[in-house]
């Protein structure tokens, strides 16, 4: 429950980054902070909303009573179907309608704005470069690229050493550190757009060789160390990473 920002974003790129902001604290009530954000939608309570804020936070809050509202609402009563789906179903269904409430948002700034057509097809292009939500939350925006490697770049992967979603027996399956340089500038190119397939299931950004990363040994998903809170030297001492969703799930069973 909020009102527009002061100042509020007037420019195309003042818009993408509300939306950039938003979508970072919806992504976070989805992944890394989806035990609070459960815990936080009782269906005995009234109509609640999840609202993405342009901080990169979140709120579960109950909608503005304004009619018509200042800005376009997220859909009503998530927390009524909690208990009525499995938690993977719920999750996915909050996606869905919290992707279509960021793109009401940036395109009711757009229209509120007078922004013509090139203006809008720009921003629309700058967020469609942006895997969905649902498509970070379900995991299928890191399926769309995963291919199954042939043997002959399989061998080169092991011997340069290069980190791929199945790592070389030398490093804990679920550690994904920074690659050292190839002599081979062709097979390091190569590589790094096998890289760029994987997607930290919590920010949906996509891998960089100079960022630590780790995954998750039940959902499989790839996380930034720092979206989920694992430093490389606590990665070492875990036998077996399960991320915050997974480790939720298992405590509520």
């Amino acid at each position: 429950m909020e009102a527009i920002p002061h100042p509020a974003p007037r420019t195309v790129d003042e818009v993408f980054n509300d939306f950039k902001g938003r979508r970072a604290g919806l992504i976070k009530a989805l992944t890394s902070d989806v035990e609070k954000f459960y815990q936080q939608c009782d269906p005995e309570k009234e109509n609640l909303c999840l609202y993405g804020l342009p901080n990169e936070t979140w709120e579960v809050n109950l909608p503005v009573e304004e009619v018509p509202p200042e800005l376009p609402e997220p859909a009503l009563g998530i927390n009524f179907a909690r208990n009525g789906m499995q938690e993977k179903d719920w999750l996915s269904l909050v996606a869905v309608h919290s992707d279509s409430w960021l793109l009401s948002v940036s395109f009711y700034f757009g229209a509120r704005f007078g922004f013509g057509k090139s203006e809008r097809k720009r921003l629309f292009q700058m967020i469609n470069d942006f895997p969905t939500i649902f498509e970070i939350v379900t995991g299928a925006a890191k399926q769309t690229k995963e291919q199954t490697p042939d043997h002959n770049n399989s061998s080169k992967n092991k011997s340069t050493g290069r980190m791929q979603p199945r790592l070389p027996d030398s490093q804990p399956r679920s550690v994904k550190m920074s690659a050292p340089k190839d002599e081979d500038e062709s097979g390091e190119e190569e590589d790094e757009d096998e890289q760029g397939a994987t997607l930290c299931g919590a920010c949906g950004d996509n891998y960089a060789s100079d960022e630590f990363w780790i995954c998750c040994d039940i959902c499989e998903k790839w996380f930034h160390g720092k979206c989920v809170k694992i430093t490389p030297a606590k990665a070492e001492h875990i036998k077996h990473y399960k991320c915050p969703s997974c480790s939720s799930k298992r405590a509520r069973v």
